[in-house]
């Protein structure tokens, strides 16, 4: 009869930790859309005001970028938050205090990341088939992606993702894989830090620029780069704007996206 009991209660647990939460607080907009991806958003009650996946469905704000309002997180009860790097530790410490769960998730410096992590929210809302079917129709993608360019010759690339300090996408980043699978060398690649001159970017000559969207000073951008005729990437018009919604997101979704569309401008 004990084992019998013991044997019960350890299904009980198992069956309550199991359970998906249902009430959730993303403080990431790449935390968002994946929830939207997983088609979970009838579970997502509060995110911040960058959320773009969420836009027009009513959910509470109740962050910044960066700036988490703890005490609206609280009276909404969640049974989880979604914290990224940049959220406020003495935030984390204060939910948790209160009793809410806190799942922090890092931001990803790799697809293979992105993608351990997209199965990770998979299984906290309860979509972990939903994940993996995504993952696998994405690694399909990045396979085929990936030997169409393998044998083409070495070109070079510069990625920009900010222009006051102009910033470059830098090695173990998970966007440096987008170069990686089109076999494209990043010139950033021995760098350390991101933040470059234009001299460094003339003195590497890419074959091509991608810079992420940053509204009106990402058009000035390209007009700037166009200028130096010198460079092979203005000489074959090989500048180009990408939507930094998509292509600084990292979800197995919006990594597709994003290296869908550079193969096609890239290979045109």
């Amino acid at each position: 009869m004990k084992k019998i009991f013991l044997f019960l209660s350890i299904v009980i647990v198992f069956t309550v930790q199991g359970q998906p939460y249902t009430r959730i607080v993303s403080l990431a907009p790449s935390f968002t859309q994946s929830i939207y991806y997983l088609e979970a958003q009838d579970n997502l009650i509060g995110c911040t005001s960058y959320c773009v996946a969420a836009k027009g469905d009513n959910k509470e704000i109740v962050s910044s970028a960066v700036k988490a309002n703890v005490e609206k997180i609280i009276s909404l009860k969640p049974d989880l938050v979604l914290a990224s790097g940049l959220t406020n530790p003495k935030d984390i410490e204060l939910l948790r205090k209160v009793g809410i769960k806190v799942e922090i998730i890092h931001s990803p410096k790799s697809f293979r990341e992105i993608c351990s992590q997209f199965i990770q929210m998979g299984k906290l809302v309860g979509k972990t088939e939903k994940a993996n079917t995504l993952i696998e129709e994405s690694e399909r993608t990045i396979q085929e992606i990936a030997e169409k360019n393998k044998n083409k010759t070495m070109r070079k690339m510069f990625f920009q993702i900010g222009a006051n300090p102009l910033f470059a996408v830098t090695p173990n980043t998970f966007m440096d894989d987008y170069m990686t699978f089109l076999g494209i060398e990043n010139i950033s690649k021995k760098l350390t830090q991101g933040a470059v001159t234009r001299e460094f970017v003339i003195a590497n000559n890419p074959d091509y620029i991608f810079i992420a969207t940053m509204g009106i000073v990402g058009e000035e951008e390209l007009k700037a780069w166009s200028r130096y005729s010198s460079l092979k990437a203005a000489q074959n018009k090989q500048i180009y704007i990408i939507d930094s919604d998509i292509a600084c997101q990292p979800t197995p979704i919006t990594f597709i996206q994003t290296i869908k569309l550079m193969d096609e401008l890239i290979n045109k």
